[in-house]
């Protein structure tokens, strides 16, 4: 799926179901290079090993950057001993839930850092975007996956980058069903990537990155290939 023309990009690539499809959908039109973060998360192990089977499924340039620094911070389940968020399937559509359980696992500045990063990449390779996974659905709980947030974020890189470098979220408007509907029809590895936040081989199947990766399958009629321990 490599293009060959000149047009460069930078994908932030975790691995995960909404920056896999997000980078599969651009993958013909720029030649990609994707980084992957660890911050000390759970998953790390997970989401590098799947960043990096989708790129070489992808052909695409892979490079992982270590951030330390963000789990020594706290504050969240992901990069500490604290219990992660369980959810029923029934309180996925639940605002005040969800609420709660998006702060337990909030890491500080997490996007703010990672597309930081990212631009520093594209400016130094002469890259005119940079992709994330950003979509609706994480939105309504995170705001940092926002319209608002992507807008707010390119309207800086006017001001705040020497190159015209811009942020590209083609899942901005989608939610999950949706994103699993669009991996589908152009072929994302989407069986590849991995969600879950306790970072087990075996997805965990309880967690509410899990629940939500069960749903959108399920209401896109589509086969998940996806391994449950539940």
């Amino acid at each position: 799926m490599n293009n060959s023309n000149n047009k460069k990009a930078i994908s932030v690539l975790s691995g995960g179901l909404d920056s896999t499809v997000a980078t599969s959908l651009l993958a013909d039109e720029y030649e990609i290079h994707a980084i992957t973060f660890d911050y000390g998360q759970r998953s790390a192990k997970m989401e590098i090993e799947s960043s990096k089977v989708i790129c070489e499924k992808l052909g695409l340039q892979h490079t992982v950057i270590e951030l330390p620094w963000l789990a020594l911070l706290g504050g969240s389940a992901l990069t500490s001993q604290k219990t992660v968020p369980k959810l029923e399937m029934n309180q996925l559509d639940d605002k005040e839930i969800c609420d709660e359980t998006a702060r337990k696992v909030w890491v500080p500045g997490r996007n703010m850092v990672f597309t930081s990063i990212a631009l520093s990449f594209a400016e130094a390779e002469g890259a005119e975007k940079i992709i994330v996974g950003w979509d609706h659905e994480e939105a309504e709980t995170f705001p940092d996956n926002s319209k608002e947030f992507l807008d707010a974020f390119n309207n800086l890189l006017k001001i705040g980058s020497m190159d015209d470098v811009q942020i590209e979220a083609p899942l901005i408007q989608m939610n999950k069903k949706e994103i699993v509907k669009t991996g589908e029809k152009i072929s994302s590895p989407m069986n590849i990537s991995y969600s879950c936040y306790m970072g087990e081989t075996q997805h965990c199947g309880i967690c509410e990155s899990c629940m939500r990766r069960k749903r959108a399958f399920e209401f896109a009629g589509v086969p998940d290939e996806t391994q449950y321990a539940k």
